[in-house]
């Protein structure tokens, strides 16, 4: 099992930030593809056609969501934790992905940062 951790500048205020990654409509304008999200917590969720898929742990509004994310036959839970803080130039993003199992940590660590991130920071560089 390995970990990641990221920081990241996105160019938008920690609530629009917050908004798209935990509404399943801007979730899907900007990865393309339906979304199923909730903000309460132990709703499941999907992401990228159910490439991504798990539970939401924990919310604070404008700030923090925790999420399990599901690997076939993984003993411990792999645990995502997006902390949202303000930034001069709009939102830091701070991840962390903890339990990765070793056999998918390159194919996941390589979707945070060319997908999601990467996702994230052209949705609202558009604007």
């Amino acid at each position: 099992m390995k970990d990641f951790k990221k920081y990241y500048i996105v160019p938008a205020d920690p609530a629009d930030v917050y908004n798209a990654i935990t509404n399943p409509l801007t979730l899907q304008l900007w990865t393309g593809d339906p979304a199923i999200m909730s903000t309460e917590p132990g709703s499941e969720f999907s992401l990228w056609e159910d490439s991504i898929v798990g539970k939401n742990l924990e919310f604070e509004t404008n700030k923090k969501v925790v999420q399990q994310w599901y690997f076939d036959g993984q003993d411990e839970p792999s645990i995502v934790t997006i902390k949202l803080h303000e930034h001069k130039d709009g939102t830091s993003i701070e991840l962390r992905h903890t339990n990765i199992p070793d056999e998918a940590y390159e194919d996941i660590t390589e979707g945070w940062v060319g997908a999601y991130l990467a996702g994230l920071d052209d949705f609202f560089g558009s604007f």
